[in-house]
């Protein structure tokens, strides 16, 4: 049998009669951009036959020999077997949820009713929940929980922590998901896909450690030195010197959860490290450290600069600060930065940075014993008091002081409220105070100062409460929004107040707050229209404590 198709010779030959092979392609692709009443085809039209046609029948000829004329490429591997997760699969109901959260996340508007739960706001708390269970996520889920994640950096975390080593395996077939290779950094490190278990063979986990891409080496830097402190420093050391400054810089950071003494000789090496950055981050772990040689170099210069007198007149006992004259350069080989911020004095800047990495218990000894909250109410000379105590409050929190953070919060009702007020202790953030309390009396500090100061200057506050809010403080932030709608208070004001009370109050609080959700009679000099807001937020704020409900049975263990 005769074929009639034409072959690639004979497409040629067609197209050598109608003078399309002397055209190149670029000089086709190129009339075909500027148009042909501003460039003259490289074709000769045939009888009858207008300028566009023919350049449109050439680039087809053309089209159809390059094509032809190609040979097959070698097909690329095809890519390993993806890694076993063996954490328990999610139960029915929980992987429907993930589902219907997921396709939320994609629709194009929120749409529905305002009192609606927002269910893209319950992603990243149902992704929380999972994780504390140790479920991992359905494989056909997956690539949406990756696009997500994409979208979302705020998910990425849980939801590469959800997605285990299969994430890491999907993520290298597919550019558009590069950000779980590169993004390991800030999660919990999972089990890494190749090899499958480089704890178990340690000259895989060296080959990994000198060749894997750089999410792989810092989640395995990690996972190292969460298991043996001492063979994960080693595995840092032995490539240290032949790093990029900026992965130096995450290495050294990724340092901080399992910091120990014994890390002190590596840091004390950091020091004098090329990259400023660097240096900076190795003095804050060394400062970190109260046993440190470069703790007690800043403890003798802050002891030269800060000492309790007595005021002659009164017998009273004050503390003196008199700030360095100068930032020599063992200053600032420990991490002291010369340099002062725009309106701020540079003799200030330094003893703020002397202090603040000088061990805490120092002061005791240098005060004749006494307590911190003593130590915070002495009076200061020379109008220093702000200086200090700010420096005190940086070092409470970078030395995770309880008792340090305690006395500079003081009480709840007399504590300073926002950074631009007049007051003298202004300067102090109430907010990462109380990140080193513990959750019970971090949410009973942040319940009586609601109750004196009122929402408004609560919000920060609220952030840094563990979830959900332990009692009192949900009880608080309750009645202080039934207060603020009694008073009929401009209700788009606490908007979020109550997008935190929907992630962070505990479930429970729903029937409480049923009554809330009818439209209160408007009282004079009410906001117009506030009645019906507030009625629309408590509505919301019922229904999405039952979701979260719904979700925390959904994802109990049988």
């Amino acid at each position: 049998m005769t074929s009639t198709t034409p072959t690639a010779s004979a497409l040629s030959t067609t197209a050598t009669t109608s003078t399309t092979s002397v055209a190149s392609w670029d000089d086709l692709v190129a009339a075909a951009l500027l148009g042909t009443e501003r460039r003259t085809p490289p074709v000769a039209p045939r009888p009858g036959q207008d300028a566009p046609s023919a350049l449109l029948d050439a680039a087809a000829l053309s089209t159809v020999r390059r094509r032809a004329g190609l040979r097959p490429a070698p097909a690329r591997p095809l890519p390993g077997r993806a890694p076993e997760d063996p954490r328990p699969a999610l139960p029915t109901a929980a992987r429907s949820r993930l589902a219907l959260l997921l396709a939320d996340r994609s629709a194009p508007g929120r749409g529905g009713p305002r009192s609606a739960p927002d269910l893209a706001e319950l992603l990243p708390q149902w992704l929380a929940l999972a994780n504390h269970h140790g479920y991992r996520v359905p494989d056909a889920l997956l690539p949406a929980l990756l696009d997500a994640a994409r979208a979302r950096t705020d998910l990425r975390p849980e939801a590469l922590t959800l997605g285990g080593p299969r994430a890491l395996w999907l993520a290298r077939l597919n550019p558009d998901w590069k950000f779980a290779l590169r993004g390991a950094a800030g999660r919990a490190p999972t089990p890494l896909p190749e090899p499958s278990d480089v704890a178990a063979a340690p000259d895989d986990e060296q080959r990994l450690w000198e060749e894997g891409l750089f999410a792989e080496r810092v989640s395995l830097l990690a996972s190292a030195r969460h298991r043996d402190p001492a063979a994960g420093l080693a595995l840092l050391s032995g490539t240290w010197s032949t790093e990029r400054a900026e992965d130096r810089l995450m290495f050294l950071d990724s340092l901080r959860d399992d910091l120990s003494p014994s890390d002190e000789p590596f840091l004390e090496q950091a020091l004098s490290d090329r990259s400023r950055n660097v240096r900076a981050t190795a003095a804050e772990l060394l400062s970190a450290l109260p046993g440190s040689a470069l703790a007690a170099r800043m403890a003798e210069r802050s002891r030269g600069c800060v000492a309790l007198t007595t005021d002659e007149p009164t017998a009273g006992e004050r503390i003196a600060v008199r700030p360095p004259d100068e930032c020599d350069s063992g200053m600032q080989r420990d991490g002291i930065v010369a340099k002062s911020p725009s309106g701020r004095g540079k003799r200030s800047w330094w003893l703020g940075q002397l202090v603040e990495a000088t061990p805490l218990d120092r002061w005791s000894e240098w005060f004749g014993g006494r307590t911190p909250a003593e130590i915070v109410a002495l009076p200061v000379t020379d109008g220093w008091q702000a200086d200090l105590h700010a420096a005190w409050c940086r070092a409470a929190v970078r030395q995770h002081s309880a008792e340090w953070c305690r006395a500079l919060l003081g009480t709840p009702a007399v504590a300073p409220v926002t950074a631009g007020e007049a007051a003298p202790a202004a300067w102090r953030d109430p907010a990462k105070l109380l990140s080193a309390l513990p959750a019970r009396e971090r949410a009973e500090w942040v319940a009586e100062f609601i109750a004196s100061h009122g929402l408004s200057d609560a919000f920060r506050l609220l952030g840094v409460c563990t979830v959900p809010w332990a009692e009192p403080l949900g009880h608080a932030v309750v009645d202080a929004l039934d207060i603020a709608r009694d008073a009929g208070s401009y209700p788009w004001s606490f908007s979020g107040v109550m997008g935190l009370a929907e992630r962070c109050l505990d479930p429970s609080q729903a029937d409480r707050l049923e009554v809330l959700t009818a439209i209160p009679d408007e009282t004079e000099g009410a906001a117009p229209g506030a009645g019906g807001y507030w009625a629309e937020a408590f509505q919301r704020l019922v229904g999405t404590l039952r979701l979260r409900a719904a979700m925390q049975a959904e994802l109990a263990p049988a």
